[in-house]
């Protein structure tokens, strides 16, 4: 295996974006490599703060864009709240990038259904760059978006360009304010509400999430082998020597985190956490 796997390059901080209240879009570009990262979407790396750790995190980024690449990160823990403390020019350590991502060019043609809720967005936002740069070689693309309340919604300018581009594109709040005016309801009620067709179902999102965009999947009639869903593990090592992301006979670091349902049903523990 490849010395980077097991230690750290460095990268500096070249850009902070404050999404919302609870999340940061962090640029990364790795010393002396021209910046360049290698990776499929759905694909993560370890990020080493050091001092605090290191904890894993899906690029959201344009996996063609050579420059630099983008991990968004929720303040949630130590290793979190230490990275948000650090500013542009500061260095991070970055191994990766680990396990499977989403077969994007296996889906060329296809008529495609995305679902994110929560932090599970960024990493299909580096799907949907990916799909925009080849937008002609796919059909349909249709986004379902699900967040808290109006507040923690993100990404909406990058939204608006996807749009542009013939994207069917529907939000939803748990808890909406006074100004909001669409949806409201977990995301699972917006393929009741809009017309949601495809034959390729794409979600990242948390584990009871998934769970009913599944079933939402199936009922539509998309096959269970074209179902693509990205699991959440407490993942500490990456490379499948610790065994804290173990599900039954699969590892999520190495052989996930984007499963078929088709590969998740048979298993005899419960992949929804």
């Amino acid at each position: 295996m490849k010395s980077e796997n097991y230690v750290p390059r460095i990268a500096k901080i070249t850009g902070i974006r404050t999404e919302n209240q609870d999340i940061r879009t962090f640029r990364l570009r790795i010393s002396g490599r021209k910046g360049e990262l290698q990776f499929m979407p759905g694909q993560f790396v370890q990020v080493s703060v050091f001092g605090a750790g290191e904890a894993p995190i899906s690029m959201c980024s344009c996996p063609f864009e050579k420059k630099y690449f983008e991990i968004s990160v929720r303040n949630v823990g130590n290793v979190t709240s230490s990275l948000f403390r650090l500013k542009k020019g500061d260095a991070v350590g970055i191994r990766g990038p680990y396990g499977n991502g989403y077969p994007v060019e296996k889906l060329k043609g296809r008529d495609i259904v995305l679902v994110a809720g929560g932090i599970g967005f960024p990493p299909l936002n580096s799907v949907m760059e990916y799909l925009m740069k080849k937008r002609e070689e796919y059909g349909r693309i249709c986004l379902l978006y699900g967040a808290r309340t109006p507040a923690d919604l993100i990404f909406g300018d990058r939204i608006e360009k996807w749009r542009k581009r013939g994207v069917d594109v529907y939000f939803t709040v748990d808890r909406a304010d006074e100004k909001w005016k669409g949806d409201v309801g977990v995301v699972t009620a917006l393929f009741g509400k809009h017309r949601i067709t495809g034959n390729v179902g794409v979600a990242c999102g948390p584990p009871v999430m998934l769970k009913f965009v599944t079933q939402s999947f199936r009922e539509m009639g998309i096959k269970d082998a074209d179902i693509y869903l990205s699991l959440e593990r407490m993942m500490q090592c990456g490379v499948g020597k610790c065994g804290h992301c173990n599900i039954g006979s699969k590892y999520v670091c190495t052989d996930g985190p984007v499963f078929t349902y088709e590969q998740l049903k048979g298993l005899t523990e419960n992949v929804w956490g």
